[in-house]
């Protein structure tokens, strides 16, 4: 049974976004089961990473136990693999010549992953992205510029592909500075903005800078990843201000897929159906039926090079409760709430960056900021760098900024954490994955 949703619109398909979870978990294991069996049959690292583990793909129909019973996939294993077998290594259901899109990852938390996908995979990607395009209302008589970099990082790079699907003009905004970049929103009139939640606050900066008021350019919707931001409300409310637009959060990794988007009830939801979800544990490994800790996912539409019980690194909280919105697909409650390799313990308390950047995003007289790790001994310190225009704003108000500061964050993450001023300009800005946590001696 289903529930009548009020904007067909803005559903890819209305019947399956909405099923019963029943429904759903039949759903997700037809297409699963055949899958898997081809996958052990054709895919020589699944092959042997399941016969050394002593099991193989479940067969029988709703076998999930069975399912469960398959070993975690880590990217450790996915490098291991790539150099043992360089350039692409193993996980390839297929041959080479299946294969016509290289992409690979960002590298921020170590060496870049090549990845490697057939057609079928490929479109499948694009489809994945017409639910993060519906859910945010973008559609036919849309221009939407991508300010990225097309370079190899996969970044938007589906999200563009996937355009033409909606029927929406995409405007791409590779190789150009940004003061360019604004220049080309305005002439174009674009009236969507992709990019990562950084890029879109540096646009802003840039664009005020020349006397342009960004909320004036005509951008409507705002697209974000790579960065939890646009699901910090703080950074939300401040891309939302910039721009007068709806700030809009995508989840998504080079090797797993295109897997989330956030509808019009401003929940992010897991695409559940090309993925399959889990929560684990990340300190003893195992699942956990709260929904809280690393998100796993299983993806329903990639063949070419699958990822199994993929542990993503990403901290979440899984809900299944119905949506406001009518959805019964997963919610990830306020997003992905952090990286469960970035947490910080700091004098026996963990800290999220995410957290601080919640606090700092709340004044708006501080343009960028940094978060500095210092090891002493088996402890670490840490101290919230942030950027304010002292001849805009005065001393008095940098000085009053950092007590406020140091205040909310003891509110915050439960301890006293040291904060400084520098001058404009002083911290670097990010067109991808923003590297704000740095280690200094």
């Amino acid at each position: 049974m289903t529930r009548r949703v009020d904007d067909p619109a803005r559903f890819v398909d209305p019947t399956l976004e909405t099923m019963m979870r029943d429904d759903l978990a039949a759903y997700q294991w037809q297409r699963l089961a055949p899958m898997l069996s081809r996958i052990q049959e054709r895919n020589p690292f699944y092959r042997s990473k399941w016969a050394a583990a002593g099991v193989g793909a479940p067969r029988e129909h709703g076998a999930w136990d069975a399912f469960r019973r398959l070993p975690f996939t880590t990217k450790a294993e996915l490098v291991t693999d790539q150099e043992a077998a360089p350039p692409f290594g193993t996980d390839l259901t297929y041959p080479l010549d299946r294969y016509l899109r290289l992409h690979q990852t960002s590298g921020t938390t170590g060496r870049p992953l090549r990845w490697l996908d057939t057609a079928e995979s490929w479109d499948w990607w694009l489809r994945c992205w017409t639910f993060v395009y519906r859910a945010a209302g973008v559609g036919a008589g849309d221009r939407i510029y991508f300010a990225f970099s097309f370079g190899p990082f996969i970044g938007f790079w589906a999200g563009f592909d996937a355009v033409r699907r909606i029927g929406a003009l995409a405007i791409p905004g590779g190789g150009l500075d940004t003061p360019l970049r604004i220049r080309a929103l305005m002439e174009a009139q674009a009236t969507v903005l992709v990019c990562t939640p950084s890029y879109a606050l540096r646009l802003a900066e840039v664009a005020r800078g020349a006397g342009i008021d960004p909320a004036q350019i005509g951008v409507r919707v705002t697209i974000h990843a790579g960065e939890p931001g646009a699901s910090i409300a703080s950074t939300r409310a401040r891309i939302e201000a910039a721009w007068g637009a709806r700030c809009i959060d995508h989840t998504g990794l080079t090797e797993v897929g295109a897997t989330g988007f956030t509808c019009a009830a401003g929940e992010v939801h897991l695409n559940e159906s090309e993925f399959i979800g889990e929560v684990l544990d990340p300190a003893t490994g195992q699942v956990v039926p709260s929904g809280d800790g690393e998100l796993v996912l299983t993806n329903l539409g990639r063949e070419g090079s699958p990822v199994i019980r993929y542990r993503t690194g990403d901290r979440v909280r899984l809900v299944d409760a119905r949506c406001a919105c009518g959805r019964t697909f997963a919610r990830l409650a306020g997003g992905v709430l952090g990286r469960v390799d970035d947490m910080l313990v700091i004098r026996g308390m963990n800290v999220f960056p995410s957290a601080i950047e919640d606090v700092v995003r709340r004044f708006d007289c501080v343009d960028e900021f940094r978060v500095e790790v210092r090891r002493r001994a088996e402890m670490a310190e840490v101290r919230v760098v942030v950027e304010v225009d002292e001849t805009r704003w005065g001393a008095a108000r940098v000085a009053a900024t950092l007590e406020e500061l140091r205040e909310q964050l003891r509110l915050a993450c439960g301890l006293r954490i040291e904060t400084a001023a520098v001058a404009a300009g002083a911290l670097p800005r990010f067109q991808l994955k923003a590297r704000r946590v740095v280690q200094v001696e």
